[in-house]
């Protein structure tokens, strides 16, 4: 890739796919892979991302919202895509698109059963999310016999996927918790399984999941920040390859002396001569404000810059007076040495946000090493 002359986003292909290789090494032969491809793709570009997938071999994929699914569609994916937050105001996207709708309250199941009989559906596939302790969507373990009796004798729907999700795989002091929420699953698995004639299919497993807990793999896992290079484990993340890498260039060098001000509010005083570059970007790309004042850094020329002052809507400014650099120089924000993880962590966050709050204005450039 030539040096960025903007700021870019650059996506590597090849780094997605060394991610999905090395997820699905994890895997039984017959397991599936529902990719995670939401926000965006987790920031990057979830169409050029679903296409290399489509391409690697994935059975499934998995948005937050019907419109991201729309996006998909609209692109020319044919794979089924898992809709995971269903509003009763995206029924008709989803049955226009052939999306298919994680079904998760009683008042949600009722109105999309009504909705699929109004547009004379039948056996539309849905997917039963149950809640067995993230407390966040989902039917409990105990309304099992309720929405069976619901869908008894039902032409409209049929249930293609029953799942849940682990609220703390990644955390080895929540290993318990997380059996627990197993054998919550299992014994949904073994109900259902029981009261139907056919057989839907199961997944429970995130990205921690697949890599802590390989024996619960059921039909199918799904991965998301795996994907994307990271495994929420230091030993994990060293065998995954981040695919994105933020970039932007130098714009201006000042020279500041001792007593000069730095930015908004005054925020930095200068105590002794100092050279400071401004970048193009800022918090309305996906830079928070609390990276400003020292907290946070960039990579020029090999070096780290931190960032001081506070953080503008479309600048930062850092301090290059032990740097050897010019104006149109290029400067990364996060890639593969300070990763998007070793970055969030200093202002106590995590790689997924950071990620995913890359403003949609940063263009995008895909490309495979």
């Amino acid at each position: 890739m030539s040096k960025a002359s903007e700021t870019v986003l650059e996506i590597d292909l090849n780094a997605l796919a060394h991610n999905y290789n090395y997820i699905t090494s994890k895997l039984e032969k017959e397991t599936k892979v529902m990719a995670v491809v939401k926000a965006f793709g987790y920031g990057s570009d979830a169409v050029m991302v679903a296409k290399e997938l489509v391409a690697l071999g994935v059975s499934y994929f998995a948005v937050a919202y019907a419109k991201e699914g729309v996006l998909l569609r609209d692109a020319g994916i044919t794979t089924p895509i898992l809709v995971l937050h269903t509003l009763p105001s995206n029924f008709d996207s989803i049955i226009n698109k052939c999306l298919e709708p994680s079904i998760y309250s009683k008042k949600i199941l009722k109105q999309f059963v009504a909705f699929a009989e109004q547009e004379q559906q039948r056996n539309y596939p849905i997917h039963l999310k149950f809640n067995t302790g993230l407390n966040r969507l989902g039917f409990t373990e105990e309304e099992l016999p309720n929405i069976l009796e619901e869908l008894t004798g039902n032409q409209h729907v049929k249930i293609k996927s029953a799942f849940s999700h682990l609220a703390a795989s990644e955390d080895k002091n929540e290993i318990d918790f997380t059996k627990r929420q197993l054998n919550s699953f299992k014994r949904i698995r073994e109900s259902l399984l029981s009261a139907v004639s056919y057989r839907p299919f199961f997944h429970t497993l995130n990205t921690s999941g697949i890599l802590n807990f390989p024996s619960h793999q059921y039909d199918m896992v799904r991965t998301g920040i795996g994907l994307y290079g990271f495994g929420n484990d230091l030993i994990e993340n060293k065998k995954l390859k981040p695919v994105a890498t933020l970039k932007t260039v130098i714009s201006q060098i000042h020279t500041l002396q001792k007593g000069d001000t730095l930015g908004y509010n005054r925020a930095y005083k200068v105590q002794n001569t100092m050279k400071t570059a401004t970048l193009p970007i800022g918090h309305a790309d996906g830079i928070s404000r609390a990276f400003g004042n020292g907290i946070g850094w960039v990579t020029i020329n090999g070096q780290k810059a931190p960032i001081q002052g506070n953080v503008c809507m479309d600048m930062i400014m850092v301090d290059v007076s032990n740097i050897e650099c010019e104006e149109g120089d290029e400067v990364i924000i996060f890639g593969t040495t300070t990763t998007a993880e070793k970055l969030s962590n200093a202002i106590n966050s995590i790689s997924y946000e950071l990620l995913t709050a890359i403003s949609q204005r940063v263009k995008r450039v895909v490309h495979r090493k």
